[in-house]
């Protein structure tokens, strides 16, 4: 599979570079680096007192979420599978103190509540980089980048989001897909999520990028 850099004019399509706040992100990579672990599989903590704390953490919020509330955590591990696509009704903002992949599609690409994973891209991100990934943008946990190494990247996201999940009656097919506050949710056939009951939204090739990583 082809991956492509965050700074390749494709990335416009589904997220951007965040410049500037270059002593906020040193310092948010060396908090993920010493307070949050790495584990074999993958796993998501939504709200990160190590990151919640930083005094950077304020700085972003103000700049990126104009002052809304904002919570700050992690998703950190081994993987290189799709399995499964999510949106938000908000953009979300991530940095590495790693490097990682980004598997990527366009929340307009979806057809009957299904989507092709042709039509997904791989973005490559370098360690200290922080980009915001457009609420158009569907994407899910990050990839390693290299074969022998894991992840540790910052997610950042509207206060509440990813937390519980609303209970009302369900009108649509959208609805059907919630899966928690501010996240919509396509899983592949393959993927954990579906055998748990997400909806199947996700057709072709699960895709696996282990064999593109030096």
């Amino acid at each position: 599979m082809k991956i492509y850099n965050v700074t390749d004019p494709e990335f416009t399509n589904y997220g951007r570079i965040i410049e500037g706040y270059e002593e906020e992100k040193k310092a948010i990579a060396e908090a993920l680096k010493t307070s949050t672990p790495i584990p074999e599989g993958t796993d998501y903590v939504a709200e990160e007192p190590a990151l919640q704390s930083l005094d950077a953490a304020t700085s972003i919020t103000n700049s990126l979420f104009g002052g809304s509330p904002m919570q700050f955590g992690w998703c950190n591990g081994h993987n290189t599978k799709l399995n499964c696509l999510e949106y938000h009704r908000s953009s979300e903002i991530n940095l590495g103190s790693t490097d990682f992949i980004l598997l990527l599609a366009k929340r307009e690409e979806i057809v009957d509540y299904k989507l092709d994973s042709s039509k997904v891209k791989a973005f490559f991100c370098p360690a200290g980089t922080m980009i915001e990934v457009y609420a158009t943008a569907l994407h899910y946990a990050p990839c390693q980048a290299h074969k022998d190494s894991g992840f540790q990247v910052l997610v950042g996201l509207p206060k509440g989001t990813n937390v519980g999940k609303p209970e009302f009656e369900a009108r649509n097919q959208e609805d059907r897909m919630l899966t928690a506050t501010n996240k919509w949710l396509l899983a592949h056939a393959e993927a954990n999520e579906a055998k748990d009951g997400a909806w199947v939204g996700i057709t072709g090739k699960n895709i696996d990028i282990a064999e593109d990583l030096a």
